[in-house]
């Protein structure tokens, strides 16, 4: 580590039930000199990778819609989110494990990945830099079912959008996945998808 500002950090295990939750005591240097020490908690649930899958000829993208508790605990009325495909590295490089869950979620063997972002999504209380992708799809390339692993209980649904509809989708509230968000607007942006 080599910000000078933090010393004395001190880590402790708050919870391991899921994932891990830690606080963390440290002191960091103001801008007058002084130190003041502070406390915060991170939640490492580990790293992970999502992808949009893109037809530029369909004009379509492949998205999946599965139930999600916090966001049901926080407002979302059915707990249903509408996302691009993505997964936990577990060790794996992010391309491998991108590849792994394209095609235990939706199906479609993807052999063509591009890494277009890097970020942290939550960086105030999440530890998570999430790998996001985008892949090419055509219909021959749906090996299965998709719908995630059974041991997962995932109960994914496998959607076909055209584009407009899923930037439509960001404008009414019916998308509200940052990542998902991220992605589709990126296709734009970058007129992958769309004549």
């Amino acid at each position: 580590m080599k910000n000078n500002r933090i010393r004395n950090i001190k880590k402790k295990l708050l919870s391991d039930n899921w994932y891990t939750l830690n606080k963390f005591s440290f002191e960091y240097q103001k801008d007058d000199g002084s130190w003041e020490e502070q406390h915060r908690e991170a939640y490492d649930r580990g790293n992970g990778a999502a992808i949009l899958l893109y037809n530029k000829k369909k004009g379509t993208v492949i998205l999946t819609r599965q139930f999600r508790m916090p966001t049901y605990v926080n407002g979302n009325e059915d707990g249903m989110m509408i996302e691009v495909c993505a997964g936990l590295l577990d060790g794996d490089k992010p391309e491998d494990c991108i590849r792994k869950e394209t095609e235990e979620e939706t199906g479609y063997k993807i052999d063509n990945v591009e890494k277009v972002i890097e970020t942290y999504m939550s960086p105030g209380s999440v530890t998570e830099i999430l790998y996001l992708f985008i892949g090419a799809y055509e219909d021959q390339m749906k090996i299965g079912e998709g719908g995630g692993a059974e041991d997962e209980t995932e109960n994914i649904e496998v959607l076909e959008y055209p584009i407009e509809k899923a930037l439509q989708m960001i404008v009414t509230g019916e998308i509200k996945d940052a990542k998902t968000i991220l992605l589709l607007q990126y296709a734009e942006i970058h007129n992958l998808v769309g004549n």
